[in-house]
């Protein structure tokens, strides 16, 4: 049966190859017979009109049929060939409509004769389109024929008496190349071998077959079972021991604390290339509106309201235990969704992204190797630039309701923006208060009357070893606050000014990280927020000033390991005008700084432990405060 596949199948191949590189004559101008097909004479390609079907293939013989009856009426042309270098493909001219010349152009009394080489054809040169395809045909085949003048005529037409001759010659080839390969093809002893080998590794074999049957009904059982063909399951939990001394004066040293943070995030592509993040949470960290309960309280180093403060961890988010949309409590261990984010591209340098439970780290590449939360450094102010945290931009809850885009420009720079509302969801402001002149919904209410945020970062890398990024926002609060949870006077940011006066603020910072080789990284960061007040009634601003600069290392002792140490300060008032205060009443007024250092052991793949600490001098930018030491052992499971 191969016998006669192969026998066909050859023979097809050399009938088409026959009637592509026999000489033919083509009419220039002529319309195609087929009109669903148009062909490129320069280049060879053809495109179908998918709204006909036609076969051509099965019309060959009619179309011939057709040429030959009209071909009185048409007058012979010169065949154009408009790229002579161009190997052009035989089946394509195959498509084209063939004209025979007319019987006086072929005289009868030529007979054709079988050629061994293609240099015995005079009139075929080197330098002919199809010269490689007739030394194939003629020397590895031998199914060409010319004329006894030894030419072959190849820019004439054939008669179907010449196309006959050359066929049967291909076809007498082709049976002779099949008897010639499968005359001996199988032997006798052969098969005893392989009867002999199949009896020796039977049970190998019928294991092997075991071995096939188990893993498809595995995968079976897989793809019934499976999750999700669109959506990916990855997530994070992060339990650490934290503990403390210092902090303000007369007041004791807290207890050890054991707290945790679970995150599950599911991926979800519709395209291939777009993505809907749904992120679900819950931690056990404690602070509300006022701050109980929580690490930074029990120093004495957090605001009266909100419990923002230096002393916070990396993986501590910013309101915990509290709903700052409508100052609502949330139970510790609670179940929270704080990502909702759906990313798309539009064009091929053109990204959009929008959400209503989104931060601005999802959109912004964060630049400094000292960002991650259960990773990296151990405290907050290490692990972003204050600029990306202005208006609760990194919550660590989805605060706001996000919409912007990433326009890569080239591949070593790119611009983002974003506009960023905090209670998008609220149709109007609450009427009563939670403190003299705060509603109970502080942030404000509507996707573009209460708090919100205009934030942009241009991303560029001037050379393979140096990432910069400039970050610039434009922010209005309803409350007198900066949203960073960064140090206790982002709480009543313009001070001695009421906490229900509404802000504008322009924030404006850079981020560099300089890798002096593949394992060490330089990185800092500089950050301004220029505060005003937004009422008519109050005339007051504040500059607020922040840096950092660090050394980080990659596979230090052990490939996978990482650490850090970084010094810096914290965001600290440099600035006032009008009626705002630059040190609060009862503040000894000094310089704040914050020293940290951290080394990550990578367990395993999915296993982490950090150990760290940080220190902190004139806490809050106080002297009174004594020096305060934050000790972290973090453990982190991914998977």
């Amino acid at each position: 049966m191969a016998k006669y596949l192969l026998a066909s199948a050859s023979g097809m191949g050399f009938l088409c190859l026959i009637v592509g590189f026999s000489p033919v004559q083509a009419l220039p101008n002529l319309e195609i017979a087929d009109k669903n097909v148009a062909v490129n004479q320069d280049d060879g390609s053809y495109q179908k009109n998918d709204s006909h079907q036609s076969d051509l293939a099965n019309n060959i013989s009619s179309q011939l049929l057709i040429a030959n009856e009209n071909q009185k009426n048409l007058p012979s042309v010169k065949q154009q060939q408009k790229n002579q270098d161009l190997g052009v493909d035989s089946a394509v001219n195959f498509w084209q409509q063939i004209i025979p010349q007319s019987a006086s152009s072929s005289p009868t009394s030529d007979k054709l004769a079988q050629v061994t080489s293609v240099s015995q054809l005079s009139d075929v040169q080197p330098t002919d389109w199809a010269f490689q395809a007739l030394q194939s045909l003629v020397e590895r085949y031998g199914c060409i024929a010319g004329y006894p003048n030894q030419t072959y005529r190849g820019n004439r037409a054939m008669t179907r008496y010449e196309f006959a001759a050359g066929l049967n010659a291909c076809l007498e080839r082709i049976n002779e190349l099949i008897a010639t390969a499968t005359g001996d093809l199988v032997k006798k002893e052969d098969l005893a071998t392989l009867q002999k080998l199949q009896e020796q590794f039977a049970a190998e074999l019928a294991t092997l077959r075991g071995r096939v049957d188990a893993v498809e009904a595995r995968t079976a059982e897989l793809e019934a079972n499976q999750f999700s063909t669109t959506t990916k399951l990855n997530g994070e939990v992060i339990i650490a021991g934290v503990g403390a001394s210092g902090g303000a004066p007369n007041d004791s040293d807290p207890n050890i604390i054991l707290v945790n943070r679970v995150r599950l995030n599911l991926t979800t592509s519709f395209t291939g290339k777009d993505s809907l993040i749904t992120g679900l949470q819950a931690y056990n960290f404690l602070g509300g509106a006022d701050g109980q309960g929580s690490l930074q309280q029990s120093l004495g180093l957090a605001s009266p309201l909100l419990s923002a403060s230096s002393a916070r961890t990396s993986f501590e988010p910013q309101f915990p235990g509290l709903n700052v949309n409508t100052l609502s409590s949330v139970g510790a261990n609670s179940v929270q969704l704080y990502k909702l984010l759906y990313i798309f591209p539009v064009a091929n340098k053109l990204t959009l992204f929008a959400g209503t439970a989104a931060e601005t780290s999802d959109a912004f590449p964060a630049i400094t190797p000292f960002n991650g939360e259960g990773q990296e450094s151990i405290s907050r102010f290490a692990n972003l630039n204050p600029v990306l945290r202005v208006s609760g931009g990194t919550s660590g809850t989805g605060l706001a309701s996000a919409a912007g885009f990433i326009f890569n420009i080239s591949p070593n720079l790119d611009l983002r923006a974003l506009y960023g509302s905090v209670n998008a969801n609220l149709p109007e402001k609450s009427a009563s208060e939670a403190v003299p002149g705060v509603s109970t919904t502080p942030l404000g209410a509507g996707l573009f009357s209460g708090s919100s945020i205009i934030a942009t970062q241009l991303t560029f890398k001037p050379i393979p070893a140096l990432d910069i990024g400039l970050n610039y926002a434009h922010s209005y609060h309803e409350i007198n606050i900066l949203a960073t949870g960064l140090v206790s006077s982002d709480i009543g940011a313009l001070a001695g000014v009421a906490t229900g006066t509404p802000l504008t603020l322009n924030s404006v910072g850079g981020t560099v990280t300089w890798r002096l080789s593949p394992k060490i990284a330089l990185s800092g960061y500089g950050a301004a927020i220029f505060v005003d007040a937004a009422s008519n009634s109050v005339d007051a601003s504040t500059t607020f000033t922040s840096w950092m600069a660090g050394v980080h290392f990659r596979d230090l002792f052990k490939p996978g390991n990482t650490a850090g140490i970084l010094f810096g300060q914290p965001l600290y008032r440099s600035d006032t005008g009008g009626s705002a205060q630059l040190t609060p009443t009862g503040d000894n007024r000094a310089t704040p700084y914050h020293l940290e250092a951290y080394y990550r052991l990578q367990v395993s793949d999915n296993i982490s432990i950090t150990p760290g600490a940080f220190v902190l001098f004139n806490p809050e930018g106080n002297s009174n405060n004594e020096t305060t030491t934050v000790g972290v052992l973090r453990t982190t499971f991914t998977f």
